[in-house]
């Protein structure tokens, strides 16, 4: 972990490049040191049948839900959120200088014993540290 899963409105790929958001948020993620980079995880999920709110067919949105490995403090987590979602405010300027577009993001700490990973990746990545 961290692993980052956006969901999206379908007719936000009329209005952004959710490819280029995907590997914005990646690079904060990386970028922060705070999160390792061989647990890091960005997927995008496009939600193809969707009503939001009063549902006009212009309204879209993007959830993120961040979740992340028990051990860091509130602080940390809430500067990480802060920084991300600035991130997505900015590559997501455009719809959201509209009254149709949602975006949301919420960290979720999982519970260590509750948690199973087999990731051979950590150990490519931590070769030569």
């Amino acid at each position: 972990m961290p692993h980052l899963h956006i969901e999206y409105s379908a007719n936000l790929e009329a209005i952004t490049d959710v490819g280029a958001l995907c590997q914005a948020l990646h690079g904060r993620m990386v970028d922060s040191r705070v999160f390792p980079t061989a647990g890091i995880r960005v997927r995008a999920f496009k939600a193809n049948h969707a009503i939001v709110a009063d549902g006009l067919l212009e309204n879209a949105f993007v959830a993120m839900t961040l979740s992340v490995g028990a051990g860091r403090t509130v602080e940390t987590l809430r500067a990480e959120g802060d920084a991300l979602f600035a991130v997505a405010q900015n590559h997501l300027a455009g719809p959201l200088s509209k009254p149709h577009f949602a975006l949301s993001l919420e960290i979720r700490v999982s519970d260590p014993e509750l948690s199973w990973k087999d990731t051979p990746i950590h150990a490519r990545l931590s070769k030569g540290k």
